[in-house]
């Protein structure tokens, strides 16, 4: 089982320059800030996943690579080694994702992760996937009033539309998570409307018209590829809590995964939290893994 992490670092003066010349808009600070965890997914990684064949980080260029980074332990992906170049640059995680299966040596099974989500305790493999098949919570919703829920929507009647099965009054939401998938279901879906999922993916910034990788879970789903079993996970949001709630759920965490949800917050919030955060993963992980140098 492999591990695709994306990444971006939003101080990048390289990636910086490309997002103002090909979108004629300044940098989103809340969507692509740094808080500086990313060592410590690696961390969590190295300590409670240890069956985890390889990991694969996906970048848009070489300078997104931190320079901690071990490059013999860790396979460094550029957005062009995957995304056809006709779409590039992007800053939509949406096309990214949906090439992820094209991660050279990528194994059958891998897990998704994003860069804001950390396994906290020990996990097994047979917690995400178990005779071919993949275990993730599903719910069920009705209403899409914001644009992530219609891009949700959009991808369950995608699947459906590839299956040939009728749309559903409700639509599928996966468990916001890191996400199990199989490369062959990816690229059996992808193959079956290349020039359909392209048109509605690949714009350089999110679109409430764009499918996402929710595409492929719901494929898996309505295959019987993929199980319905909610995963062990915390989900803060920066926004929402406390220092003491942040550093209690690190320090001494209850479930094997958590998110850690970045939201709009003042300049000396952002700062504050921040530090807590440092400070709490460094107590939790403060050993070096072979991912780092």
């Amino acid at each position: 089982m492999d591990i695709v992490i994306t990444y971006v670092n939003g101080l990048d003066p390289v990636w910086q320059h490309d997002y103002e010349q090909h979108t004629n808009q300044p940098v989103e600070e809340k969507r692509f800030r740094d808080w500086g965890t990313l060592q410590y997914l690696f961390r969590g990684i190295a300590e409670n996943m240890p069956f985890v064949r390889k990991v694969h980080l996906v970048v848009s260029h070489e300078s997104q690579v931190p320079e901690w980074v071990n490059r013999d332990q860790v396979h460094i992906v550029l957005h062009k080694d995957i995304i056809p170049a006709e779409f590039l640059p992007v800053f939509n995680c949406n096309p990214i994702e949906m090439f992820l299966h094209r991660v050279p040596d990528l194994d059958e099974e891998y897990l998704y992760f994003n860069d804001d989500i950390f396994p906290m305790l020990p996990c097994k493999k047979s917690d995400f996937f178990s005779d071919g098949k993949c275990y993730l919570g599903m719910s069920r919703h009705l209403c899409a009033l914001d644009m992530f829920k219609k891009i949700c929507r959009n991808s369950d009647r995608f699947a459906r539309k590839l299956l040939s099965r009728n749309n559903c009054l409700f639509f599928l939401r996966p468990q916001h998570v890191c996400t199990p998938m199989l490369k062959s279901e990816c690229m059996e879906a992808y193959s079956k409307a290349p020039v359909e999922i392209t048109k509605y993916t690949c714009t350089k910034l999110r679109s409430e018209d764009n499918l996402n990788q929710y595409l492929y879970l719901d494929y898996m789903y309505l295959k019987g590829k993929l199980v319905r079993r909610r995963l062990s996970k915390r989900h803060i949001s920066v926004g929402a809590t406390s220092v003491k709630i942040l550093h209690q759920s690190i320090t001494n965490p209850k479930h094997k995964l958590l998110c850690v949800n970045d939201v709009q917050l003042a300049e000396s919030r952002y700062n504050e939290l921040r530090s807590a955060l440092l400070k709490a993963f460094e107590l939790r992980f403060p050993q070096k893994s072979k991912y780092e140098l």
